[in-house]
């Protein structure tokens, strides 16, 4: 199919979408990193042990996974902006709950309310983009979702040092007699009812409303977003790769010819999976733990957590810059070989180490080998899996299984984040990080055989000539 001459797109209607849509992704991080300043409270308020804590602190990822899967579904149902909506209202009911949560039962069952919004704006964010922008610069577009993860990570960050500082400390109390800690969940009601608010005024894919036979509503988002002369056009093309005989269901992802999975969500699952066997989220969720477990103190680990932060932010504005000129899977394969060297460079250092008073001590030459090589981790990953794997997620399958196939890769993806995040602290207690790190680098290192041979490249192929 032609894409639109660009002259004829409305780009100004295009960004606006895709602004509110990344909001999502905001949220996505804002949801993740407002927990950790709040753990002091949580404890001294609920009478928490380590491991309630730890339940209480990990109720999101289950979550997540519902929510992801729940949402793929819902979205050819209701709509993807409709399950948005409903995602936006899950983060303002769910801040509010946590804040004012009375019982660790409360704040977990608010957590995991916040966990479905997040698991259903990590698949739908990145979907309703590809399916609102034209496929010369989908990659880029989509892109912007990791960039404004790390925002919200970093927004909550900033947010919960500005209210701590302001009481004095988490535990302390700040405004209208709350404690600090309350009002970093509430502070994060803010940009989540801005995310409701704008997403009233963005409109429907096109895709689903084709999906549903909303013919005339779907021309007339095309023609707003297109152009009139190229709406009919990529309306007959939509249709033709739609089934006539139903509307999308989950069990479209199974060939009929064969009776088994199609092999594009079997790609997809293996995209998801990966990401997070390769332990990125170690590095952001146990970076200060690690780098005081190999002789950093804390305030140059946290120093070591700013920066590699920032050059997250760097390397995913450097793949908007390179994602639609260089290709997806050239990426890919080059952060999954990036990737692998440098694990492999800190299961290097870390075995060199020798316990001494219960801490693993490393020479000055393999400290700095540790902290070189995590650093260039988070760069390639940050270059390539972070942003490419939710691109390819909202972009490589056929418009009839996209919703299921973000389902269950979706569902995959946090899955695997929940099991890699909460396997860590045992793996590095009782299995060593050497081994720990080196099963990481394996999983990288398997990463560069799957994406030679089972990713096809997607760059500038429009959504409906996608196939699986």
């Amino acid at each position: 199919m032609n894409t639109p001459r660009s002259e004829n797109l409305n780009m100004p209607l295009i960004l606006a979408i895709v602004g509110v849509a990344t909001i999502g992704g905001f949220m996505f991080g804002y949801d993740s990193g407002v927990i950790n300043g709040t753990q002091d409270g949580l404890r001294s308020t609920f009478g928490l042990t380590e491991l309630s804590l730890g339940i209480t602190v990990s109720a999101l990822l289950p979550g997540c996974a519902v929510g992801a899967f729940l949402a793929g579904r819902l979205a050819d149902v209701w709509g993807r902006r409709r399950v948005m909506l409903i995602a936006a209202a899950l983060f303002v009911l769910s801040a509010f709950a946590a804040g004012a949560a009375q019982s660790a039962t409360m704040m977990i069952v608010a957590r995991f309310a916040a966990g479905i919004g997040v698991g259903a704006a990590s698949v739908l964010s990145p979907a309703y983009i590809s399916e609102v922008t034209p496929a010369h610069i989908r990659g880029r577009l989509s892109s912007v979702q990791q960039v404004m993860i790390i925002a919200g990570l970093t927004g909550a960050f900033l947010a919960n040092y500005f209210l701590a500082i302001t009481a004095g400390k988490s535990t302390a109390v700040l405004w209208w007699q709350f404690p600090a800690w309350r009002w970093m969940f509430w502070m994060q009601m803010l940009p989540a009812s801005v995310f409701l608010l704008t997403l009233l005024l963005i409109p429907e894919s096109p895709r689903y409303l084709v999906a549903r036979g909303r013919l005339d509503d779907a021309r007339s988002v095309l023609a707003r977003l297109f152009g009139a002369e190229a709406a009919d056009t990529k309306l007959a093309d939509i249709r033709r790769s739609i089934s006539a005989d139903h509307t999308p269901r989950l069990s479209d992802l199974v060939d009929r010819a064969t009776g088994k999975l199609r092999g594009i969500v079997w790609v997809g699952v293996g995209l998801a999976t990966l990401q997070q066997l390769v332990g990125i989220n170690v590095v952001f969720y146990y970076g200060a733990v690690l780098w005081q477990a190999v002789g950093f103190s804390e305030a140059d680990s946290l120093k070591i957590n700013v920066l590699s932060g920032s050059l997250s932010v760097a390397a995913c504005l450097l793949t908007i810059v390179l994602i639609d000129r260089l290709g997806r899977k050239p990426l890919l394969l080059t952060g999954s070989v990036g990737m692998t060297v440098m694990l492999g460079g800190m299961t290097v250092a870390l075995a060199s180490g020798a316990f001494v008073a219960g801490k693993l001590q490393l020479t000055q030459q393999m400290a700095l080998l540790a902290l070189v090589s995590a650093n260039l981790y988070v760069i390639f990953f940050n270059l390539s899996w972070g942003p490419v794997m939710w691109v390819m997620l909202g972009e490589m399958f056929p418009n009839q299984i996209r919703g299921s196939g973000l389902a269950v890769s979706g569902a995959a993806q946090w899955i695997t984040n929940f099991l890699i995040s909460g396997s860590f602290p045992w793996l590095a207690r009782f299995v060593g990080l050497p081994v720990t790190y080196g099963f990481y680098a394996a999983c990288a290192c398997l990463s560069i055989l799957f994406v030679a041979r089972a990713v096809h490249e997607t760059r500038g192929t429009e959504l409906e000539d996608m196939v699986g």
